[in-house]
């Protein structure tokens, strides 16, 4: 059985990941970049929250599988910052 308050994290990481891709979508107005910047920011935190807890709960240390999908978010927020500067500078 998996912990509520790690469910909710998870929701709401990926919920920010989502505003941010969309955010990061619309970066060609120079507006757009500083909500995509936001949004990258409040991801951060999402993904920092749900780090903090799983490192304490207890339902959490018995589940490999939670911690890849923290890595998995934070190499796709890799990728896409990478090809958003990419984009700027060409």
């Amino acid at each position: 059985m998996r912990c509520v308050h790690c469910l909710n994290l998870e929701q709401a990481v990926e919920t920010r990941r989502n505003e941010y891709m969309h955010a990061s979508s619309l970066a060609s107005h120079s507006i757009s970049k500083k909500f995509a910047a936001y949004m990258n920011v409040e991801m951060e935190r999402a993904l920092n929250e749900l780090e903090e807890h799983r490192s304490v709960c207890r339902t959490a240390a018995g589940e490999l599988a939670g911690a890849s999908v923290v890595t998995q978010i934070r190499h796709q927020q890799r990728e896409t910052l990478r090809a958003n500067t990419v984009e700027t500078v060409v």
